[in-house]
């Protein structure tokens, strides 16, 4: 009873206070200057405090499959619930082709180093490196509204295309996550909130946990299915919020950099320290159907400029199938 209590309560704090987080993060990027596709990353980051914590407290314990399933589990849960609802309950998501494709080629390199880290054939070092390399690259992009990076030499049309997609983001995102500046409080507001969500998600982790093993409920589905989408939930709101108002390329930022960040943050980095111990079936099984996901997310809002209430639909019954093969693995 005691563990179910000290769920709970981990549980509701840690959400409640991840969007006080979320709101004084932005207000301070807001008075660094930064761009509005940098504060939808910052954003993001706070938003995924609760499951990078939980994840990073599962690893520190030793329990692999659960911090890998907190990650992996939450990327699949955001597609669904962040895009696929969110195409649902707007009726379509429009979406720019050039937006699509640039954060979409992010969201695919760090979805395969991801599979390729999981299942033991690219070492955590390497693969944190090239995670990292990407989406460095990818932060100065935005950050510099697509004049940066004069080192990398491209074609000229490349660079055209670039600052193209670029300008095309940052519109979809001013009307929708542009916040008042911040001041000194706002900092002081945000470290406290950063310590308390990581604080009472490592008590809703070690709890969740506990509980399961008690009940005999396999590391995988209390990390993959359970942690994963009670963590994500923030996003989940958020982004069916943008969709119905039609903030497009905030509800796809939201959805991509999240994922980008929580294998960096949640896994490969905590991976590289601690390490992940030996490579899983369950959690390739995760990873992989992350990719694919992914793949189909991207394939198809590029194609259609969107995605509509039928394709939306589709990945939520994609995320049920992933759901039944997760538990039935898991239990044969």
């Amino acid at each position: 009873m005691l563990a179910v209590i000290a769920f709970v309560v981990g549980a509701s704090v840690s959400l409640a206070t991840s969007w006080l987080l979320v709101s004084r993060l932005e207000r301070v990027g807001e008075r660094l200057g930064l761009s509005e596709a940098l504060l939808g990353i910052i954003a993001a980051l706070a938003a995924d405090a609760p499951e990078i914590s939980a994840a990073v407290s599962a690893l520190i314990g030793h329990q692999q499959s659960v911090g890998a399933g907190v990650v992996l589990g939450s990327n699949v849960f955001n597609l669904a619930a962040l895009l696929g609802l969110g195409a649902v309950v707007a009726g379509r998501i429009e979406l720019h082709s050039k937006v699509v494709a640039l954060g979409g080629a992010v969201a695919l390199w760090v979805a395969a180093v991801c599979l390729g880290v999981v299942s033991g054939v690219v070492p955590v070092a390497v693969g944190l490196a090239l995670a990292v390399l990407v989406l460095g690259l990818y932060g100065v992009l935005l950050g510099t509204e697509g004049q940066g990076l004069p080192w990398v030499r491209l074609p000229q049309r490349w660079w055209t295309w670039l600052r193209s997609a670029v300008t095309e983001e940052e519109i979809e995102l001013e009307d929708a996550i542009r916040p008042r500046p911040g001041r000194w409080p706002d900092v002081a507001v945000a470290v406290s909130a950063l310590a308390v969500v990581v604080a009472a998600s490592v008590v809703m982790e070690r709890s969740a946990v506990e509980l399961g093993q008690r009940n005999g409920v396999p590391e995988i589905l209390v990390g993959g299915l359970v942690l994963a989408a009670v963590t994500s939930l923030p996003n989940a709101v958020a982004a069916v919020y943008l969709a119905g108002r039609g903030r497009g390329a905030a509800t796809l930022s939201t959805a991509l950099n999240s994922n980008a960040v929580n294998v960096v943050v949640g896994l490969l980095l905590p991976g590289a320290i601690i390490g992940l111990g030996r490579p899983s079936g369950q959690a390739v099984l995760v990873s992989a159907w992350y990719l694919g996901l992914t793949c189909m997310v991207v394939a198809v809002a590029h194609r259609q400029r969107g995605l509509s209430r039928n394709a939306g639909s589709l990945v939520i019954v994609a995320y049920a199938v992933f759901t039944i093969l997760l538990v039935l693995g898991s239990l044969s």
